[in-house]
């Protein structure tokens, strides 16, 4: 099959999904609140003790996440490596302290280890987000697709990567930017479906083997990746694209953050993942409120 076999499967963005059984509408985007559990994430202002997992929770609930994006491994250029049991000591714990005091929190999990996707579902996940859109654990897809059978609908985020967190600001090299990640994520696309995934969002890996200027081609490119039966993730918050182009600092890009989601949110992104909630909500709804007229 190739990639143009696999384009012609996709005629229209969809526009639901199925949390486990709960329908998430995303005809509105909605917001992925992100929560880390590292101490050396990129952005410090995203790093959350344990003992401030459940506050922190409870501000992006109300400030409007639709989902909570739980990570407990620093996925940043040069970031410390930790065992899958590390992950798990810090990723379990903060989904059953969330679920405890909100039981009907939308929890995705950030990880691209299949044993870590698996146990995190099982304690009430309901997202799988995977950096490495399954070429770090062999495992991932095949992993998902048990889910589905044993009757747990858990959407997975597809992103785009090259290599690995060390080694993908080597791996920039493209001959076609958009028409190369769309090709690379059409077939694992069509694996997923193959296996039975019924529910895979796209996220086209801003920042992770692209350069800054890539970064921006994409970004303007994004409505080409309409040609999937997939909603479309944005994770754009406070990254060096923003901040190595003003020439600042992460903790000052919050401005550039919620100008380059706009301009996503015009392009047919569905889901914003994001540091800074309330922002973000206000963005999709100004945003939406000039598509109104």
């Amino acid at each position: 099959m190739t990639s143009n076999d696999v384009f012609s499967m996709f005629k229209s963005t969809k526009k639901t999904l199925n949390c486990r059984g709960r329908l998430v509408d995303l005809t509105t985007p909605v917001v992925m609140g992100i929560l880390n559990l590292t101490p050396d994430s990129f952005y410090a202002g995203s790093r959350t003790p344990a003992d401030s997992v459940v506050a922190t929770a409870e501000k992006m609930l109300a400030d409007g996440a639709t989902f909570l994006d739980i990570g407990g491994y620093s996925t940043r250029p040069g970031a410390t490596d930790i065992s899958p049991s590390e992950e798990v000591d810090r990723v379990l714990p903060a989904i059953d302290a969330i679920l405890n005091s909100f039981p009907n929190a939308l929890i995705s999990v950030d990880t691209f280890r299949a044993s870590v996707a698996r146990q995190a579902v099982e304690a009430g996940a309901c997202v799988i987000n995977d950096i490495s859109g399954g070429t770090l654990d062999d495992a991932m897809f095949s992993t998902v697709a048990s889910l589905y059978r044993a009757g747990l609908s858990v959407p997975y985020v597809l992103m785009h990567l090259r290599g690995a967190p060390r080694t993908m600001q080597t791996m920039t090299t493209y001959r076609d930017l958009v028409p190369d990640v769309i090709d690379e994520l059409a077939i694992q696309v069509a694996t997923l479906r193959a296996l039975g995934v019924a529910d895979v969002i796209l996220d086209p890996g801003f920042g992770f083997a692209k350069t800054v200027e890539q970064n921006f081609l994409l970004l303007n490119k994004l409505p080409a990746f309409g040609l999937f039966d997939a909603p479309v993730l944005v994770g754009l918050s406070r990254k060096s694209t923003i901040w190595k182009t003003l020439k600042i600092t992460a903790n000052e890009a919050l401005n550039g953050t919620t100008i380059l989601n706009t301009l996503a949110l015009t392009k047919g992104a569905s889901i914003l993942r994001v540091h800074d909630v309330r922002e973000g909500v206000e963005c999709i709804k100004l945003t939406q409120s000039v598509t109104f007229f």
